[in-house]
């Protein structure tokens, strides 16, 4: 029996769905266009004001802010992500995702994934899962296409997830 218990946090939850939102091409273009369009915009009217002017001052400023907007700007459409992700979950969701949270493998007599979270003991049948991947701070086990499990490598308390990773990766291979 392969067994591990962990602790999800609110970073974890906020790390996921970014990572989600972040592979998504439309979000993808969105910021390539907010981070090159409009300060190519502004470098063009600051060029303007030094050769049509010779304003030397406010073409400094402008081509300052255009560097600084495509600097920060990706930063700050990131933490407005991020805000936005944890006001899309009620503080009842929260407090049942937050917390310890067991996994048990039984290869031998189960055809399920047994979760033991805030929320209970669920069974989730290895047929209906997609895939393990591995990042550089989590695991993730992928129910379907854009839900996973998450668990943080920094917070296993319990058992050994490589060895529970390898065999969810075995297990959902042989009921696919």
């Amino acid at each position: 029996m392969f067994e591990i218990e962990y602790e999800l946090r609110q970073e974890d939850l906020v790390h996921f769905n970014e990572m989600q939102l972040l592979k998504n091409p439309d979000l993808q273009n969105n910021l390539k266009k907010n981070r090159w369009i409009v300060p190519g915009i502004m470098i063009l009217i600051g060029a303007y004001y030094y050769f049509y002017y010779g304003d030397r001052n406010t073409s400094g400023y402008i081509m300052i802010l255009a560097v600084l907007w495509a600097v920060l700007s990706p930063k700050l459409m990131l933490l407005d992500l991020r805000s936005q992700i944890l006001r899309s979950y009620t503080p009842q969701e929260k407090r049942t995702l937050f917390g310890t949270y067991t996994l048990s493998i039984n290869p031998e007599t189960s055809n399920y994934l047994i979760e033991t979270s805030p929320s209970g003991k669920h069974k989730m049948p290895w047929a209906d899962m997609v895939r393990v991947e591995y990042g550089k701070r989590y695991v993730y086990i992928y129910l379907d296409l854009n839900t996973a499990l998450v668990i943080p490598v920094d917070t296993v308390k319990k058992g050994n997830l490589e060895q529970f990773a390898e065999q969810a990766e075995k297990m959902i291979e042989r009921f696919a």
